[in-house]
This record gives C-alpha cells, sequence and structure tokens, in this order.
C-alpha cells in the first residue's frame, strides 16, 4: 500500500496525460513492476525504450509533441 504521501501527490497532477503518467511510472519502476506496466500498455513500453535510447528522447520520425 502507498499511502497518504502518494495520494496527497496524485491529487496535484491535474492536467497531467495518462500517456505521461504511465511513462513516468516505467521509467521508476523496478523489474517486475515494469514488466507488468509493459504487459498492460505494450505500445507506451515501446515507445519509453525507443525514446530513452535516442538523443534527447526524439525519435527521428514521430512528431516533437
Amino acid at each position: 500500500m502507498s499511502g497518504l504521501y502518494d495520494y496527497s501527490i496524485a491529487t496535484q497532477l491535474h492536467g497531467v496525460p495518462f500517456d505521461a503518467l504511465v511513462m513516468a511510472a516505467m521509467l521508476r519502476a523496478d523489474t517486475h513492476n515494469l514488466n507488468l506496466l509493459a504487459r498492460a500498455f505494450p505500445a507506451l513500453a515501446g515507445e519509453v525504450r525507443a525514446r530513452y535510447e535516442a538523443p534527447g528522447g526524439a525519435l527521428p520520425t514521430a512528431p516533437t509533441s
């Protein structure tokens, strides 16, 4: 279980796109949780991997936004 602090922070994340939250979770996850997230969101996991390895996170074939 997380706790009051985590819940409090979560309530302050207004306007943050869902995909950004999932990507942030993937970047900070341990191996087990990363695998769970990657199974649940395979397209986002692939994008995170590709952007992690790309200079500045920019993919040559994708828009910057």
